[in-house]
């Protein structure tokens, strides 16, 4: 059967969300939205496109940081609401330079903190 990103289930703005996962570690990195046109620009390219709620913009990411995915496989949740991203991560995939941005656990009702920022690059 082939594919058609418009046959998603996106919300009231157009949008799903898609989560992106290290396809070597299984790591959850990061979330982050996609419309139709960045689904298939992702599927086209290789190279994992989101949409920017607060630029109005594709994002490609990677394209300004260096912290580029690559897209190994892209999944399809039940409902086809939601998506997973199984990627090839180059450098940290959090705009605060840490490796993925789920950095916070919540332990015995307090926030911890889990890891520190990786060293900036000289």
């Amino acid at each position: 059967m082939t594919f058609d990103p418009a046959s998603l289930r996106y919300d009231a703005n157009g949008l799903i969300p898609a989560v992106a996962q290290d396809d070597a570690t299984g790591e959850v990195l990061m979330m982050a939205w996609m419309n139709a046109d960045a689904v298939a620009m992702t599927l086209a390219t290789g190279r994992v496109t989101y949409w920017s709620r607060s630029r109005q913009a594709f994002w490609i990411k990677g394209e300004t940081s260096g912290h580029a995915q690559a897209l190994v496989d892209l999944r399809i949740d039940c409902d086809r609401d939601c998506l997973l991203l199984r990627v090839t991560q180059s450098g940290p995939a959090c705009h605060t330079n840490r490796r993925t941005c789920f950095f916070t656990a919540v332990r015995d009702g307090t926030e911890v903190e889990l890891m520190a920022p990786e060293p900036a690059r000289p």
